[in-house]
């Protein structure tokens, strides 16, 4: 099928995408509306923020950018889910600096912070997240997994990639075991995403957890 094709026929097998795109550059007003049109009616995007933001100004002055971003981000409308902010890596946890931009971001809408420095995996920056209502990005890659923490009320999880980063295929094993902490987390919604998708392995590992998961809700 023509490329045009692909996202609507992806959005008949999955419920929901996560947007890397909007990560190098803002997509067109055009592209977001064809997005919303070409899918399914209950079909959810999520959306990942301008590294402009999260990488270039590292939180800072960011009311400008953020109001371009999150109005472009709009025009999804209902089929928007969480708006995705992942930090650098060699960025070092700041309490003050999180919380003046946490302090920006509309509660009408849903935002989870993936943090990359493990200077980030602490109590009271779950807890700083927890009163602004904010996700906490669960994720899964070689040598490092992060705590399996909630802050809101749903859950949003990456796989990176289990033996090798960004590639590579989960075993049936570790995803049996996933579906398992998946289901134990204390949320009515979890966003799942995998970023393994070096060789083609993201949408068998994505096909195989949901089926585990929803194994283990029919035995409930």
């Amino acid at each position: 099928m023509p490329k045009s094709a692909w996202l609507g026929f992806y959005s008949q097998h999955f419920s929901t995408v996560e947007l890397n795109n909007s990560f190098y550059r803002l997509p067109s007003e055009g592209a977001f509306t064809n997005w919303r049109e070409v899918t399914t009616s209950d079909f959810v995007f999520s959306v990942k923020v301008s590294r402009f933001i999260t990488h270039i100004k590292r939180l800072r002055e960011p009311a400008q950018p953020l109001d371009t971003f999150l109005g472009r981000a709009r025009l999804l409308d209902k089929k928007l889910g969480p708006l995705l902010y992942q930090l650098p890596p060699q960025m070092k946890c700041d309490a003050p600096r999180l919380e003046a931009f946490l302090r920006l971001l509309p509660s009408n809408m849903r935002h989870v912070f993936e943090f990359r420095h493990r200077s980030w995996m602490d109590d009271a920056i779950f807890d700083l997240l927890s009163q602004y209502g904010t996700g906490f990005c669960i994720y899964d890659m070689p040598e490092f997994t992060t705590p399996l923490v909630t802050t809101a009320d749903f859950a949003y999880i990456r796989f990176h990639g289990s033996q090798e980063l960004y590639g590579g295929c989960y075993s049936d094993e570790e995803l049996a075991e996933w579906a398992r902490k998946i289901a134990g987390l204390n949320v009515a919604t979890a966003y799942v995403y995998f970023n393994n998708d070096i060789g083609g392995f993201a949408i068998r590992n994505a096909f195989t957890l949901r089926h585990f998961l929803k194994e283990g809700n029919d035995q409930h």
